[in-house]
């Protein structure tokens, strides 16, 4: 079961920073909370970025499979996605483990 994004943000949002309601795009933006990448994108617009990791994080597996194919497709290091996206190296190693095969067939379909 996916959590409901736009219910936790519009609840964070009225406690925290009603005047942002009042803003047509962050009303758009809210309507097109489905993943964590939308999340992620979302947090950015809306947030000035903090230095610190972000602790307690989720990822879905589209989310996951797409930030692997994009630092694959671009020739990114491992490094470099972690203070991108700050993700643990760590954690993005593992999940290149855990994605190894599917993101090959995948990365082999798009060149196709």
């Amino acid at each position: 079961m996916r959590p409901n994004y736009k219910k936790i943000y519009m609840d964070m949002l009225r406690m925290e920073y009603p005047e942002k309601l009042k803003d047509p795009k962050v009303k758009e933006l809210l309507e097109k909370l489905h993943t964590s990448e939308d999340v992620l994108k979302f947090n950015e617009k809306l947030f000035k970025q903090s230095r610190e990791n972000q602790k307690l994080k989720t990822y879905d597996r589209q989310t996951m499979l797409k930030l692997l194919q994009y630092q694959k497709k671009h020739g990114h290091s491992t490094s470099y996605m972690s203070r991108k996206y700050k993700i643990s190296r760590t954690t993005l190693s593992k999940w290149k483990g855990m994605f190894e095969e599917e993101l090959e067939d995948t990365m082999k379909n798009a060149g196709k």
